[in-house]
């Protein structure tokens, strides 16, 4: 019996011994979590997608809490709630939230079945990373899109499909929340996050093949050749080439569209513009006829007749 209660008092003793360390321990090694982090992620749509450079939407609402104890929230963007939830988060804050331009995915290549013609068969695993680790994929053209659809796979909002006709990936406008996931699992980088413009209408360059001119055009019909016409069109200086590509800055590109109209082998895409009505034809020119018809008519009547002196005699007579 003594052995038995022993035994209590000794296990009871190291109980509480534990307790106290712990208890001092957690009082000594605290870490405080402002309150307003969990109130801020709260706000977050919890997609957990990366966009906006962190982790997670958890680290996302400490870097806005760190950046308001800073003054300003500017750079910091949620790309899947958008501007409403950078102004719900600024609200919560009592900061004011910086005004962003909405951004959306873009294809940059446009090289379809029929565009870009087939060089060799490919027989292995089926995935873009894949293909592109053993060289130029099945094309010739060694920059475009190889189609096997990793930009799908890596999008969590079905913003991209595939075309079966084009073999090319398409990007939903409205689903498309610019996380950027495409973006990073696209291996050849055809994918970019560009501003959607006034209206969504925007105009960039849809090809990177930085293959010379000749070499790029036997490789895909409606490759950049880097010729420099667009630039020389543009006013705004919007335009540069660099390793035989030309690239469209959205910043400065003012949308006058007039390198679309330039460009010879049509690299380059409008988006989301109206069609142009074909001109109709002069009003002048359509009267000139009549005009001639009538003035004709006018001078043969005002024109006098002339009567012989023979044909006045046989009158008489």
């Amino acid at each position: 019996m003594n052995f038995i209660l022993s035994a209590v008092l000794v296990l009871g003793a190291i109980g509480l011994i534990a307790a106290v360390v712990l208890y001092a321990c957690s009082k000594k090694f605290a870490v405080y979590e402002d309150p307003r982090i969990g109130q801020v992620q709260e706000v977050l749509p919890g997609a957990n997608c990366g966009g906006c450079g962190f982790a997670g939407c958890a680290d996302m609402a400490g870097a806005l809490v760190k950046a308001c104890d800073g003054g300003s929230l500017e750079g910091l963007l949620c790309p899947v709630g958008g501007q409403a939830v950078m102004d719900q988060v600024a609200d919560l804050l009592g900061m004011a939230a910086a005004n962003t331009e909405p951004l959306v995915a873009v294809v940059r290549c446009y090289g379809t079945c029929e565009l870009r013609p087939r060089v060799a068969e490919y027989d292995g695993l089926m995935t873009c990373s894949a293909v592109n680790a053993t060289g130029r994929g099945e094309t010739g053209c060694g920059y475009g899109c190889l189609g096997c659809g990793d930009c799908v796979s890596a999008c969590n909002f079905d913003a991209i499909k595939m075309n079966p006709e084009t073999g090319l990936p398409e990007v939903d406008e409205d689903k498309c929340t610019s996380c950027g996931a495409c973006v990073k699992a696209c291996p050849r980088h055809i994918i970019e996050l560009r501003k959607k413009g006034p209206k969504n209408r925007r105009v960039y360059v849809r090809c990177v093949n930085k293959d010379k001119g000749t070499v790029a055009r036997k490789n895909c019909k409606v490759a950049c050749i880097g010729c420099g016409k667009c630039e020389k069109v543009c006013k705004f200086d919007a335009i540069t080439i660099e390793n035989n590509l030309s690239y469209i800055d959205p910043n400065k590109c003012r949308l006058c569209t007039k390198c679309v109209d330039e460009c010879p082998t049509g690299a380059i895409v409008k988006v989301n513009f109206p069609v142009r009505k074909p001109k109709p034809a002069p009003a002048a020119e359509e009267a000139k006829p009549a005009t001639a018809t009538a003035t004709a008519q006018t001078t043969a009547k005002e024109e006098p007749k002339t009567v012989n002196s023979n044909d006045k005699e046989e009158a008489k007579a």
